[in-house]
C-alpha cells in the first residue's frame, strides 16, 4: 500500500505524461538512493558574503568580483572536479535663443587564478584513493568545519550533469564504491544543496539574484546546463539594477555557461543601454563603470548623443581616467573601445585631431580615419550595403544624434567656400509636425562653426503648415561674418539638385536666416506620397556657402 500510494504522489508531482519527471520524494531518501555524497564544508573566506541589494558599484563591486572568481577555484570536487523678423525675398531672419551646439567636448579626460574544471576529472594526475573506502575529490588543507551526508541515485545525477556521470562511469575502482566526498567552501553550501535538489524536481528554491547566481555558478562547476538555463531565465524576470548586471556580464566564460546565460547577458547589455541611454545625465555614474558596462552603453544604435564625436571624447576621456599608463591605454582603445565608436559619422574636423591623438597608434588612426573618409564618398546605396554587412560592430550605422549628420566639401581659392549634404528620412521630417525643429551637426567656415535647421512651421502669412530651412552660425558675440548661401534639394524626375533659394546675409552669433516655406507646399503636400522631394524615402538637401571679402565691406557699410 506505502509503495502504491508513493507511486501516486509521484505521479501528481510530476503533473502528468506529458510534464518532465519529477523525483522531489526520492531526494536524500535511502530507500531510492545507491549511494551516499559526503559534503564536507570548509570555512569561507571573510569576504564571501554577497547581497547584491544595496551593493554599490565601487568597493562592493570589486569584492564580489573577486568572489566570483575564487569560489570557481574552489568546489574543489576535488581534482577538478564572466537646439524676427521677415527681410527681404523672402528669407526670414530668426533670432537664435541659447547655445545650440556644444562641440567642443572636453578631450582629456585582474590577477590571472588557475581554475580547476571538473572536465579535467578523468585525466588528473592527483587522484587518490581513499584508503577508507570512499571517494575524495579534495585541492584543499583547509580544515573541514562539518560534513553533510546526502544519500543520491546515481542514474538521477548522472542523468543530469555529465559531470556525475563522468564520475560513477569511469571505469575506476572508486566509481564502485558507495561514498562519494565533494569538498566546497561554506558559501557555496546553500547553492549546492539547492543544485541536487534541481536535479531531482526541475526547480530552483533560490529567489533572491544573489542566491539564484550562487546556483548558477554551482551549475555551470557540475555542467547542469538544464539548472543553469532556469537560472538565467528566473534572473531575467526579476528587477534589475546596474549593480545586478554589471555582475552577469562579469560571469566566468566558458562554453557551456556562456550559452546558458546569453539570453542573461543579453539583457544586461539591453539594461545598462537603456538606463544610460542620456549620457550626458549620468557622466558620473557611466565614468565609473567597468569596461564590459561602457561597452554596453557605447554599442547602442539609441545612444542620446549630439553627435559621434561626443561618444569619441567620451571613451577617450574614461580611457584616461581608468588607465593611467600609455602602453594600457592605446590598448584598451585600440582593442576594445576603438569598435564602438562610428568614426565614419564624426565630423572631419574631429577626425583631423583623431590623426593627432597620441592615444592611438599613429597606424591604427590612420586606418580609421581612411576607412571612415572612404565610407562617406561611397553612394548612398553602397553605404547601406556596408552598414547591412557590419552586424558585429555597427561602425557604419547611425545612432539617435540629438543633431544628424552632415557631409561637407571645403574649398579655399578662389574663395572660402563649403558644400553641405544633409539627407533626412520620411520619418525624420514627419515627426517635425506640428511645430519641432531638427538640427545638423556643426560644420565649418573660416574659422566659424555653421548648423543647418528644419522646422515644420507657419507660413509667412501664417496660413498653413510648410517645411523650412535655415542657415545659423553658432559663436555668440561682436564677430560679423558675411556669406553668400543657396539652398537647393534633389528632386523629380531626375533627382538632380535643383536650387530652391539663395541670398546673401551678415552673420552674427546666435542668428540665423532662411525660409520658411522653402518648396512652396503645404506639410501635407511635401509629405505626400507623390511629393517630388523624397527618393527612396529620404529628403536631400544641399548648402552651399561661400565667403567674400568685398561682401563682408558692403553687407557692414550698408
Amino acid at each position: 500500500m506505502k509503495v502504491v500510494q508513493v507511486m501516486m504522489d509521484h505521479e501528481s508531482i510530476s503533473g502528468g505524461a506529458d510534464a518532465p519527471p519529477n523525483f522531489t520524494f526520492a531526494f536524500n531518501d535511502s530507500n531510492f538512493s545507491d549511494r551516499v555524497l559526503r559534503i564536507e564544508i570548509v570555512a569561507a573566506p571573510p569576504d564571501s558574503k554577497l547581497d547584491v541589494e544595496g551593493s554599490t558599484a565601487g568597493a562592493d563591486w570589486a569584492r564580489v568580483k573577486k568572489r566570483r572568481r575564487a569560489d570557481r577555484n574552489g568546489v574543489e570536487v576535488l581534482d577538478g572536479a564572466s537646439m524676427a523678423g521677415i527681410t527681404t525675398d523672402g528669407q526670414e531672419e530668426q533670432v537664435m535663443i541659447g547655445n545650440l551646439h556644444d562641440t567642443d567636448v572636453e578631450e582629456d579626460a585582474d590577477a590571472m587564478v588557475e581554475e580547476f574544471s571538473p572536465q579535467a576529472m578523468q585525466s588528473s594526475p592527483g587522484l587518490e584513493e581513499n584508503i577508507q573506502g570512499q571517494h575524495s575529490w579534495s585541492s584543499t588543507t583547509a580544515p573541514v568545519i562539518r560534513t553533510r551526508i546526502v544519500h543520491i541515485s546515481s542514474a538521477i545525477l548522472a542523468a543530469k550533469s555529465p559531470f556525475f556521470f563522468k564520475l560513477f562511469s569511469n571505469g575506476m575502482r572508486e566509481s564502485e564504491q558507495r561514498d562519494v566526498t565533494l569538498r566546497i567552501s561554506a558559501s557555496e553550501e546553500t547553492a549546492l544543496m539547492d543544485l541536487l535538489q534541481f536535479m531531482y524536481s526541475g526547480e530552483i528554491q533560490a529567489q533572491k539574484p544573489s542566491t539564484v547566481l550562487d546556483v548558477l555558478m554551482a551549475a555551470d562547476k557540475f555542467e547542469v546546463s538544464e539548472c543553469m538555463r532556469c537560472c538565467s531565465k528566473r534572473l531575467r524576470k526579476l528587477p534589475m539594477t546596474p549593480e545586478c548586471a554589471l555582475l552577469y556580464l562579469d560571469l566566468p566564460s566558458s562554453v557551456l555557461l556562456a550559452e546558458a546565460v546569453l539570453p542573461l547577458t543579453d539583457a544586461a547589455r539591453l539594461y545598462l543601454a537603456s538606463r544610460y541611454r542620456d549620457i550626458g545625465r549620468f557622466t558620473e555614474e557611466v565614468m565609473n563603470l567597468p569596461l564590459a558596462g561602457l561597452e554596453a552603453v557605447l554599442s547602442s544604435d539609441d545612444l542620446q548623443v549630439a553627435s559621434e564625436d561626443a561618444v569619441y571624447d567620451f571613451a577617450l576621456k574614461w580611457a584616461r581616467a581608468h588607465y593611467n599608463k600609455l602602453d594600457e591605454r592605446r590598448d584598451i582603445l585600440g582593442c576594445r573601445l576603438v569598435w564602438l565608436i562610428r568614426f565614419p559619422m564624426m565630423s572631419s574636423r574631429k577626425l583631423r585631431k583623431v590623426l593627432t591623438c597620441n592615444d592611438f597608434e599613429h597606424e591604427l588612426a590612420s586606418k580609421l580615419v581612411l576607412e571612415a573618409l572612404f565610407f562617406r564618398a561611397e553612394a548612398p546605396h553602397r553605404q547601406r550595403q556596408l552598414a547591412m554587412e557590419e552586424t558585429m560592430h555597427k561602425r557604419f550605422s547611425e545612432r539617435a544624434y540629438k543633431y544628424r549628420p552632415v557631409k561637407v566639401v571645403e574649398f579655399d581659392a578662389p574663395f572660402q567656400q563649403c558644400i553641405v549634404f544633409l539627407d533626412l528620412k520620411l520619418e525624420e521630417c514627419t515627426a517635425l509636425w506640428p511645430q519641432q525643429r531638427l538640427y545638423s551637426q556643426a560644420f565649418h567656415l573660416g574659422g566659424q562653426g555653421f548648423f543647418l535647421s528644419a522646422h515644420c512651421n507657419l507660413d509667412q502669412q501664417g496660413s498653413f503648415r510648410c517645411f523650412g530651412l535655415f542657415l545659423g552660425m553658432q559663436e555668440k558675440g561682436s564677430v560679423s561674418f558675411a556669406v553668400d548661401y543657396e539652398f537647393a534639394a534633389r528632386m523629380k524626375p531626375n533627382w538632380d539638385f535643383v536650387p530652391k533659394s539663395k541670398g546673401s546675409y551678415l552673420f552674427t552669433g546666435g542668428k540665423a536666416v532662411g525660409y520658411r516655406n522653402l518648396f512652396a507646399l503645404t506639410w501635407q503636400q511635401f509629405v505626400s506620397e507623390d511629393s517630388p522631394y523624397f527618393h527612396d524615402g529620404v529628403l536631400h538637401l544641399r548648402a552651399e556657402l561661400t565667403i567674400k571679402p568685398k561682401l563682408t565691406s558692403v553687407l557692414q557699410g550698408s
